[in-house]
């Protein structure tokens, strides 16, 4: 490669762009389990057209924004591996990425969303009940 590059190699840069932002496995597996307790929503779909930002699930009437977070990108303090190779360049990553994370949470709450973060290990069920339960209304 003519630059410097935050792939190690084209192996590495073939894999990293093949991950999904949308329709991951654990946004999959939730996303049915909620469907199944009869609550509908959108995928993939921005809470606010002045906030860039997407939410996995987004429920308008309640204004509940979902997001399932994946351990390596958002930093998971209890799965987040550090990188081998371009160490810096990733914990740079993971970290402007946990900051607009939090400016998120924070801009929507401020415009009347209730946010609900995940990680990608947590139980689907478990997160599916906390999903219904706050867009029901049954928790605030």
């Amino acid at each position: 490669m003519a630059t410097e590059s935050w792939a190690s190699s084209d192996v590495v840069r073939r894999s990293m762009k093949g991950n999904r932002s949308r329709d991951t496995g654990p946004e999959l597996r939730v996303r049915r389990l909620v469907h199944a307790r009869g609550l509908r929503y959108l995928v993939d779909s921005p809470p606010e057209k002045s906030l860039r930002r997407r939410a996995d699930l987004l429920f308008c009437g309640p204004r509940v924004a979902v997001f399932i977070d994946g351990c390596f990108w958002h930093g998971c303090p209890d799965h987040h591996t550090v990188s081998r190779t371009n160490s810096s360049f990733w914990a740079e990553k993971v970290a402007r990425n946990r900051a607009r994370d939090a400016d998120t949470n924070e801009r929507l709450a401020s415009q009347g969303w209730t946010v609900l973060r995940f990680w990608e290990h947590e139980d689907p069920h478990a997160v599916a009940m906390v999903i219904e339960r706050r867009v029901r209304g049954m928790e605030s």
